[in-house]
């Protein structure tokens, strides 16, 4: 086309003149398009930079935020356990064991204070060292690993604490393998360390502490970073380490078998980061990058495509005595993401705008666009306004139905708490049903005991033996006493009273007992063994409630004997006492100390208990004799008693047959003359 243009111009005039205008309007074209292009370089530009520079200064106040709250929580912890190990130097028990540091008896009590000091204050160790750098005593003792033994000299905690200040030092345990915080003490007498007490601190959580996209790492003076959210950035350096540092980190073990090496971590140098920070971070921020090496190991921390930049800005906070740098890392990322979003953005919208200046020509074929577009608005109107029915007419079925389900809970909890009221009504009725029972059952054998004293008395009274007719009256008082005493159990069932324990005797009450049930034992053989050698063993107890203990089971044993019809029925009791001393002589002396259990064993020999009866042998209203001969109260109401006195009642098959109940009951200090037996006459 060129060569033709040409060949026209050369030839004819006008052609000349045709061809020449669209050159000329072809070059505005051209100026104008390169116009258009300049202003949308200029505006791509400057609403990037605008873009970035607003999205870096929230993000530095977003990150600044929390980098503060991560330093107060860091320091907080650090403030805590400040104190701890002056006060642990100040105890008398680690005082002791720096003077004697060989006394078995003062090794013992430190550990076991530096344990429970270690527990309460949820530290990793404490532990104490002589001024030689050897551990005397930890709350780790007698575990693998203790600490105890160990030569601490190299520590520079222990240096600078047997200097007399104040030491701390972050480093990784030679015994453990574990890093934690080291807070040193010294410990003076008379103008001179002894001493040295150590508390550690697991500061392992702190990692934890930032999200998963945004890496924390704290670092000491050295430029080592001992704590980092990004595994991989942990125990490298933010610079390189002068060989002899490295040799003094070698000489301390402070960071014991891990390789300490640079983290390739470099700022960001160029006019655009310059004028930001000159402009809008501050002094404590800067942007940094990371390079691909730790990019790479960084992909295996965390699939977040976030943590995949390699681009940072780094906030810096000092935290702690000992003057550590926090560095809080956000990603830059998702500001380069917004900048280019609102770069796009403004591109596309200073697009339009071109191409509404260049296209206004053509505003029939764009009303017939948007009529075309109003059509189709029009018709997802529609759509929209339908579907917007139906979900409505949705919702309004859902709320009916959740309506129903609400009144139909209404209903159930009615009814719940009628059933519950019914429940509370029953469980009244039959708490008053098993004390009138209770009741019942226990005054059947003092009422038998009566009938049989007056009669017996009544005999003597006839033959003229009135001693013997005046014990009868004196045992006869002593059991109205006792069901005076029963009927006043009442009491216990209506309030909330604590019953009174003191020491009662144990031969005392079973001779109470077995003059009860004397009327019933016939040809039975008793046997009390255990009490010959201590006559006034005791426990804590109540006297008239143990009494109904002792005679509930005696009875039951009767009862299993006369079931069963042996030759010769035979009830062997033993009392064992195990711990403490309690001895004594029938004139009353005693000689007792507190401690131990009494075991009271009542064996019988007749056919035993069922075995699926025994599991429900102790639960109310269950018993295995016939009807209309026992309510199944009497062991429901004996467990009861026995749980109140802290003991323990149970029941075994005896491999040679019969049933034995074992009865524990905390050992008690006899009181001179207390619970002694009285004179009983037995029934004629």
């Amino acid at each position: 086309m060129p060569h033709s243009d040409d060949f026209l111009a050369v030839h004819d005039p006008a052609a000349t003149r045709a061809v020449h205008a669209p050159d000329t309007g072809s070059g505005r074209w051209w100026g104008f398009a390169l116009a258009l292009a300049a202003g949308l370089l200029l505006l791509c530009g400057l609403t990037w930079l605008v873009s970035f520079q607003r999205g870096l200064a929230t993000l530095q106040q977003s990150t600044a935020t929390r980098a503060d709250r991560y330093a107060a929580t860091l320091e907080s912890t650090l403030d805590r356990y400040e104190f701890l190990p002056a006060l642990v130097s100040l105890h008398p028990f680690v005082r002791g064991l720096l003077d004697s540091p060989h006394d078995p008896a003062r090794v013992a009590a430190a550990n076991q204070y530096l344990a429970e000091v270690n527990r309460r204050a949820h530290a990793s160790a404490t532990y104490v060292i002589a001024a030689n750098g050897i551990a005397l005593a930890a709350s780790n003792h007698g575990q693998p690993g203790s600490f105890v033994g160990t030569d601490y000299r190299f520590r520079p905690y222990f240096q600078i604490a047997a200097g007399g200040k104040m030491g701390r030092f972050y480093a990784i345990g030679i015994t453990s393998d574990e890093p934690g915080y080291y807070l040193a003490q010294p410990v003076e007498s008379n103008g001179k360390v002894i001493g040295v007490t150590v508390v550690k601190l697991n500061l392992e959580w702190f990692q934890r502490a930032g999200s998963g996209a945004e890496p924390l790492m704290v670092s000491d003076d050295h430029g080592v970073i001992f704590l980092s959210s990004v595994p991989a950035w942990q125990y490298r350096t933010l610079l390189p380490l002068p060989p002899a540092l490295q040799a003094e980190m070698e000489s301390t073990r402070q960071y014991h078998g891990r390789a300490v090496t640079p983290l390739p971590l470099e700022p960001l140098d160029s006019p655009v980061t310059r004028w930001l920070a000159q402009t809008t971070l501050g002094a404590n921020a800067r942007l940094v990058r990371v390079r691909d090496e730790a990019r790479a190991a960084r992909t295996t921390f965390t699939p977040d495509a976030t943590l995949r930049a390699d681009r940072y800005l780094e906030l810096g906070r000092t935290v702690g005595p000992a003057e550590w740098t926090m560095q809080v890392m956000a990603p830059l990322e998702p500001v380069l993401a917004n900048a280019r979003n609102a770069t796009v953005a403004a591109a596309l919208a200073y697009a339009c705008i071109c191409l509404l200046l260049v296209n206004w020509r053509q505003r029939r074929q764009r009303a017939r666009d948007m009529q075309y577009s109003r059509r189709l608005l029009e018709a997802a109107y529609d759509e929209l306004e339908r579907r917007v029915k139906a979900r409505t007419a949705d919702l309004m079925a859902i709320n009916e139905e959740l309506e129903e389900q609400v009144a139909e809970r209404t209903r159930a909890e009615s009814e719940l708490r009628a059933a519950q009221d019914e429940l509370v009504q029953a469980s009244k009725l039959a708490a008053l049903g098993q004390m009138a029972a209770g009741i019942t059952h226990e005054l059947n054998q003092p009422l038998a005991a009566l009938r049989t004293f007056s009669d017996n008395t009544r005999v003597l009274l006839e033959r003229g033996q009135l001693a013997a007719a005046e014990g009868n009256l004196t045992a006869i008082a002593d059991l109205t006493e006792r069901m005076g005493k029963i009927t006043g159990q009442l009491k216990l069932f209506a309030g909330k009273a604590r019953p009174v324990r003191r020491p009662v005797v144990v031969r005392t009450a079973l001779d109470h007992v077995l003059a009860l049930l004397a009327p019933r034992l016939g040809a039975v053989t008793i046997s009390v063994a255990g009490l010959d050698e201590q006559p006034g063993l005791s426990v804590r107890a109540d006297e008239l409630k143990l009494e109904q203990v002792l005679l509930n089971l005696i009875g039951n044993a009767l009862d299993a004997i006369a079931s069963a019809a042996p030759a010769q029925g035979r009830i062997d009791i033993e009392v064992q006492a195990d711990g403490g001393t309690n001895s004594g002589t029938n004139s009353g002396t005693n000689s007792d100390t507190n401690g131990g259990t009494v075991t009271i064993a009542v064996r019988d020999n007749g056919t035993g208990i069922a075995p699926e009866a025994l599991p429900r042998l102790f639960e109310p209203f269950f018993t295995t004799k016939e009807t209309g001969q026992g309510l199944g109260l009497g062991l429901a109401i004996s467990s009861s008693i026995v749980r109140e006195f802290g003991g323990q009642l149970s029941v075994a098959n005896m491999p040679g047959g019969g049933a034995q109940f074992t009865l524990v009951l905390a050992r008690a200090p006899a009181s001179p003359g207390a619970n002694e037996a009285l004179p009983v006459s037995t029934p004629l």
